[in-house]
């Protein structure tokens, strides 16, 4: 998505509808004017189905979470996770620190706490959206690897929405790439508590270079937190952020408001109902310009593939 582009919108808007065919879809929309509302009634069923199994203390990876979340598989294995002994880290509150380690650029690798223990049910009642706290769904994973493969094209101040726990791909932008700061943001105060610890577990280490790296709650529909940002970021990042009807809305506002001129938003979403076709509805209609992307890298189109051939036998026996 591109912001403050006038003549080319005509062109994006005939683009390929916002569907991504691996899966994860990458969809870009940048430009200004008014918010709109929508409606999907059955959009996120899937995923809170899963947040409730978790709160159930049921395994995430069980066949039967597998079956009705659109966590069809656990990853797209674009890194490798190792957990770290007690030895390989500073923090002897817990045994939770791992390193991710991407497969196909290995010189890039991030400390995260990506298990923060049980969801309390009063937590989900009383806080903005835990499904964040749940796991690294695999749209994370696939943005953060897209990342690193384009690591040269980001410049300026980058901003990362709706990051969850560990705000990977962010993450990896502050590691690998020649920016001047980044933000990694989400709605829920316990990821952002998390990701405060990962920001500063990895600034010690040294992997952020020059880089400025902050984070911070934010909701996109609190106009404090979206006025305080307003027109900084050159690129703005989300991944799997359309399952809410009622903020998707509020998202391409934040998206619209936070870019400046000529910005850049990637925004990647799995294939779920018509949500990511209703999200780019609205992002035309705010005047950003919007173009889809499905066969964007190899490696995760190949996973898509072997999994839709999988999914096929499975229905012919």
């Amino acid at each position: 998505m591109e912001k403050g582009s006038t003549g080319a919108t005509e062109k994006t808007q005939s683009a390929l509808p916002c569907k991504d065919k691996s899966d994860e879809d990458s969809c870009g929309p940048n430009s200004h004017n008014s918010r709109e509302a929508t409606c999907g009634a059955t959009a996120g069923r899937a995923r809170w189905t899963l947040l409730r199994q978790v709160l159930r203390q049921k395994q995430t990876d069980s066949p039967e979470v597998k079956q009705v979340s659109v966590r069809r598989f656990a990853t797209f294995d674009l890194f490798r996770r190792k957990k770290l002994s007690a030895q390989e880290h500073c923090d002897t509150s817990d045994d939770q620190w791992v390193e991710y380690r991407s497969v196909y650029y290995p010189e890039y690798g991030a400390f995260l706490r990506d298990n923060m223990g049980p969801l309390k049910v009063n937590e989900v009642l009383n806080s903005f959206d835990n499904t964040g706290n749940v796991c690294v769904w695999p749209s994370e994973e696939v943005m953060a690897h897209y990342c690193l493969q384009k690591r040269h094209s980001f410049k300026g101040a980058v901003c990362e929405l709706g990051g969850g726990m560990t705000c990977l791909g962010g993450l990896m932008v502050a590691i690998s790439a020649d920016v001047k700061e980044v933000l990694l943001s989400d709605g829920n105060e316990k990821s952002i508590q998390n990701v405060r610890r990962v920001v500063e577990r990895n600034r010690q280490a040294g992997k952020f270079g020059s880089t400025h790296v902050s984070s911070r709650v934010v909701r996109w529909d609190c106009e404090v937190d979206i006025s305080a940002l307003e027109g900084h970021f050159d690129t703005v990042m989300c991944a799997d952020c359309l399952f809410l009807d009622q903020y998707r809305a509020c998202l391409v506002d934040a998206i619209r408001r936070l870019l400046r001129p000529n910005g850049m938003a990637l925004v990647f979403a799995p294939g779920r109902g018509e949500t990511l076709t209703l999200f780019c509805r609205l992002a035309q209609q705010a005047g950003l310009c919007v173009c889809q992307h499905q066969q964007y890298d190899a490696q995760v189109w190949d996973v898509h593939l072997k999994d839709s051939r999988l999914r096929r036998n499975l229905k012919t026996t």
